[in-house]
């Protein structure tokens, strides 16, 4: 079992585009940006967001040396409502949006999580203020859909969580600068009939300004592997946050399985190392869905901002956790 799920992840990083692998001239990148786009219950937008920003240098970042800010984050004009989420990282509203003060260690990533609203109907102008390697927005289904304009988009489908299914849409390969405008409408909602391909996961969008082909590890066999394989009734987005942890744990289960282990001792590890595996992947997704539980019981008001707060930290430290237990299980 541990074999296939190796040669599974080997093929998506075989199969990912040269494009997305190359390096940045910027000392500061986003791997992953997280967006869960919804209706509140006062007709506004909530938006909330779960950004990787990963010093990409062996030294220490403080920012630009030209002022207090280690990261300057831009959200969209006319936002209310912001709310930054994690209390051990020093952060500071601005004008143009928020700056944070903590130094980004060598080599690793911080993790911002903040929220804001937006009016209903008003245009959504998103703005990169780092080279972003993907970013993920996910809508309820049933609470509308979103359009883009002035970028490259690509609608997955329909992704099962528990008992919500999310409408995925992806945006990939941002220059620092960037700017793009999402048009979100809870009453307008996305068609099954606008994406085709098996299992209701798209290749192509029609609706909208979404014209992008989407890229090869979206495929029909793809698909059918995923729909086939024990992990079907899981997110494929919830991967993507720990997707670079799972290649290395894939890469050295291969080599270790077919190089140095005698068949019996194989047998033997993979029976042990498949449970552990799999208790690790089991915490990942429960936690990532109690997450978006979690924001949906705040967008329609039913906790306190501070009890909203309080879980979120401990959902992250918590998610941080097994994310280092993963990198440890292959050690």
């Amino acid at each position: 079992m541990i074999k296939k799920i190796t040669v599974f992840f080997l093929g998506l990083m075989l199969l990912t585009p040269l494009s997305g692998m190359a390096a940045s001239d910027s000392a500061i990148s986003v791997d992953l940006h997280y967006l869960v786009v919804s209706p509140a219950t006062d007709g506004s937008t909530n938006l909330m967001n779960m950004v990787n920003y990963t010093n990409t240098t062996s030294e220490e970042f403080t920012g630009n040396g030209t002022g207090e800010a280690v990261l300057s984050v831009t959200i969209p004009a006319g936002a209310t409502g912001f709310t930054f989420l994690d209390n051990k990282i020093a952060a500071e509203q601005v004008d143009s949006g928020f700056i944070t003060k903590t130094p980004v260690p060598a080599n690793q990533t911080q993790v911002l999580p903040y929220s804001y609203r937006m009016e209903k109907g008003v245009d959504i102008v998103i703005t990169t203020d780092y080279p972003v390697q993907m970013m993920q927005i996910l809508v309820p289904e049933g609470m509308g859909s979103i359009e883009f304009t002035d970028v490259q988009a690509t609608n997955q489908g329909l992704f099962k969580l528990d008992e919500q299914s999310y409408w995925g849409y992806s945006v990939e390969e941002l220059e620092a600068g960037k700017s793009f405008t999402m048009n979100y409408e809870k009453d307008r909602q996305q068609a099954s009939s606008d994406v085709k391909g098996s299992a209701g996961q798209g290749e192509t969008v029609k609706s909208g300004n979404v014209t992008k082909t989407a890229p090869a590890f979206h495929n029909p066999g793809h698909l059918r592997m995923w729909a086939q394989s024990p992990l079907r009734t899981w997110d494929p987005h919830v991967f993507l946050i720990v997707m670079g942890a799972i290649i290395i744990a894939g890469i050295s289960y291969y080599t270790y399985f077919r190089v140095k282990a005698r068949a019996e001792e194989e047998r033997l590890f993979a029976d042990k190392d498949e449970k552990a595996f799999k208790h690790l992947m089991n915490k990942q997704k429960a936690i990532m869905d109690k997450i978006l539980e979690l924001e949906e019981n705040f967008g329609e008001g039913n906790m306190s901002e501070a009890d909203y707060t309080n879980k979120l930290n401990a959902y992250k430290q918590h998610l941080m956790q097994v994310k280092m237990n993963l990198r440890n299980f292959v050690e």
